[in-house]
């Protein structure tokens, strides 16, 4: 008969302790996922294309069309390289306002990083945001957005805010030039914090989670194969490290420039 190993009273004592310890440290880290900024910092702002214009056709983060069409369009923006980080800054939402009463209004405009401004005034360490021409003319009070247009740069104030696509769910582009062997990916309409911060994919025969690797803006990649779908995607964002799996959302016969929507999201 195979011995059972025993314990003291004090070994099962410190194992219990042990466990609790390690629930207290990981809990917090599963449960505080709410993204909050409550305080406005400062920086400043300018404006690009057209005066009444949706700003960026494409932009550094790959977001390709998608930038033109709601609930991207006229809300999309450029920011200086410390709020792009790489590429890890894109998809993150930021409320922007400007401060001289006499032009603007007290209504902030709430932007989507699509785009990076690494010159001029986005660039020595400063944060900076490049806005469409509608986004920047919304800050101003009733009739004086082409007045404030004329400003040129305005120090503004910001802080970060929970992105919101009403009615979408998280969908994952195939990018053009995917291969059973090199597949690239990118994140579309992700509420709440709007950035990634790694992803894995999961092939339909396997358990184990393959991690992707960030090739710039909001592009993912894994090199391998011959990768086999139906592929389940997890992705946890930047900001908090909230976690979602989508479950065999890309099919077995995908294909490269699709988008697969899956049947989840974040709440803002």
């Amino acid at each position: 008969m195979q011995c059972q190993p025993e314990y003291s009273v004090s070994q099962v004592l410190t194992f219990f302790l042990l466990l609790a310890f390690k629930c207290s440290v990981v809990a917090p880290t599963q449960l505080n996922h709410q993204l909050s900024e409550p305080h406005w910092l400062p920086a400043t702002a300018t404006w690009y294309g057209s005066p009444d214009g949706d700003g960026s056709d494409g932009g550094a983060c790959g977001y390709g069309s998608l930038v033109d069409v709601k609930p991207l369009r006229a809300r999309v923006g450029a920011v200086s390289p410390v709020l792009f980080k790489n590429g890890g800054g894109c998809g993150a939402c930021y409320k922007v306002r400007c401060l001289d009463k006499s032009i603007c209004s007290r209504r902030a405009v709430t932007i989507i990083v699509t785009d990076e401004c690494p010159g001029g005034f986005c660039s020595n360490g400063r944060t900076h945001f490049d806005l469409s021409g509608a986004a920047f003319g919304r800050m101003a009070i009733a009739g004086e957005s082409g007045q404030l247009r004329n400003r040129g740069e305005l120090p503004v104030i910001y802080r970060r805010a929970p992105c919101k696509y009403p009615g979408k769910n998280i969908a994952f582009h195939v990018n053009e030039g995917s291969t059973d062997y090199w597949l690239s990916l990118l994140v579309e309409f992700e509420d709440g914090d709007g950035d990634v911060g790694s992803m894995h994919i999961r092939e339909a025969s396997s358990s184990e989670w393959l991690q992707m690797n960030h090739v710039w803006g909001a592009n993912w990649c894994i090199i391998g194969g011959p990768l086999k779908g139906p592929f389940s995607v997890k992705l946890t964002t930047l900001s908090t490290g909230r976690t979602l799996s989508a479950r065999a959302v890309i099919p077995s016969n995908w294909s490269p420039k699709a988008t697969y929507t899956s049947r989840l999201n974040f709440s803002p």
